[in-house]
């Protein structure tokens, strides 16, 4: 369906895009309050990044306000599980869950996948008025990055492979909705043969598992991660009001001020990961990196007109395009009707790292020629959506499959999702 901006969205956006967390806001709301009961019975002292983080909160009088309203701006409705026991009361609290999550890897269960603990936290609150600016601060930001770059250090570390246990990810029903014999692995029994959390979560496709789309047609543009369509919108402005409701994009913000002028009334896809995807983000196009870079941002701030829904941040990736800490890769293709692309991949949620390297494992840099394919980069843990943005008048047509709609799949890597001008 399209809406009054020219975006593509669809219904099934207002779900749980991705898998990351339940659809069921009651799941969520058992999750934290099992979370409080471990806490509450197992009480530990603040590791080092989330006590710098409750400083912040605490040594700023505007910030403490904030954090103190947004928990008190939450609805009663939503501060209840489904038996009346009690969710996030204050900061102390949302602090010493914090500090628990990420001290183990993310949990899942055959029934209620909560992919983002951390997002389960702040899930309310981050819907709130106060919560809207709270998020967006810088200081809160950094320390939030202190805190998820201290648990990716953890999902790194073999003591994280305890996610494979056979109630948690070696689990049957985690295994079938892996499908680990796609991938390079070690046969046999979780983990694999993967030393970390980490290691498993940017695991690579077996070769000839995902070929190239019309790898001799330059007009042929592929899809960049595995991943399903989330938004088209054309004729796209330098400036717009992009936390509307319609989350138009907004090049200059979006793009942080890079090449602007270029994409001016150019066609921005994108397109969300699931939980169980692949994570590497490959070229849509052959030809030369002109920069690439890692733009720091927001982690938990969502669009202020989506309020209390339960699908947020995922329902706001139209907004989090322009706040999130992002990657934007810059390619002049080789085919001159192309020209310069931006491919912008977004973390969102947790340990948002993005991560420049060509499989190779070189970095990532201005002069490399990249063929259509080839890898640029990946997510750590976190990080579930992408955009590809194109000049005007560069876009001929998307192929049917690639149009977000309520039946929407995830479209595979380096398949043909677009078909350039000539």
């Amino acid at each position: 369906m399209t809406d009054d901006t020219g975006i593509l969205t669809s219904p099934h956006t207002a779900l749980r895009v991705g898998g990351w967390l339940p659809t069921d806001p009651g799941a969520i709301r058992a999750y934290v309050a099992d979370l409080i009961a471990e806490v509450e019975a197992h009480p530990t002292a603040l590791l080092p990044p989330v006590q710098e983080f409750a400083d912040v909160i605490d040594q700023n009088s505007i910030i403490r306000f904030l954090a103190e309203q947004m928990i008190k701006q939450v609805p009663a409705k939503y501060k209840t599980n489904p038996a009346g026991g009690a969710q996030i009361q204050s900061i102390s609290q949302m602090l010493a869950l914090i500090n628990a999550v990420i001290q183990q890897p993310p949990p899942y269960n055959d029934t209620a996948l909560v992919g983002f603990p951390i997002n389960a936290i702040l899930d309310w609150s981050m819907g709130t008025p106060a919560g809207s600016a709270f998020f967006r601060l810088e200081p809160v930001n950094a320390a939030l990055k202190g805190i998820l770059q201290y648990w990716c250090e953890y999902l790194k570390s073999p003591e994280s492979l305890a996610a494979f246990e056979p109630d948690s990810w070696g689990s049957p029903d985690a295994l079938k909705k892996i499908n680990i014999e796609q991938y390079k692995h070690r046969p046999g029994p979780p983990p694999w043969g993967f030393a970390s959390w980490n290691n498993f979560f940017i695991r690579e496709f077996n070769k000839g598992e995902r070929e190239v789309a019309g790898r001799g047609d330059p007009s042929v543009i592929v899809s960049a991660c595995e991943s399903t369509p989330f938004a088209i919108q054309k004729n796209v402005k330098r400036e717009d009001t992009f936390w509307i409701k319609a989350q138009p994009y907004s090049l200059e913000e979006m793009l942080a001020g890079q090449h602007v002028d270029e994409f001016v009334g150019g066609t921005v896809y994108q397109a969300f990961l699931n939980a169980f995807n692949y994570h590497r983000w490959h070229s849509p196009v052959s030809g030369k990196i002109v920069s690439a870079s890692v733009r720091d941002g927001s982690y938990y701030a969502e669009a202020p007109s989506e309020g209390f829904d339960p699908g947020g941040p995922n329902l706001s990736q139209g907004f989090i395009a322009h706040v999130a800490t992002r990657a934007i890769i810059f390619i002049q293709a080789d085919n001159p009707a192309i020209g310069l692309v931006a491919v912008i991949p977004i973390g969102m949620s947790e340990v948002s790292s993005n991560i420049l390297q060509l499989e190779n494992g070189a970095p990532l840099e201005p002069g490399v020629h990249v063929d259509k394919g080839d890898q640029l980069g990946y997510f750590q843990f976190g990080g579930s959506t992408h955009c590809l943005v194109f000049r005007p008048g560069v876009i001929d047509s998307f192929d049917v499959h690639t149009i977000p709609g309520p039946n929407a799949q995830v479209i595979k890597l380096k398949s043909k999702i677009a078909t350039a001008r000539s």
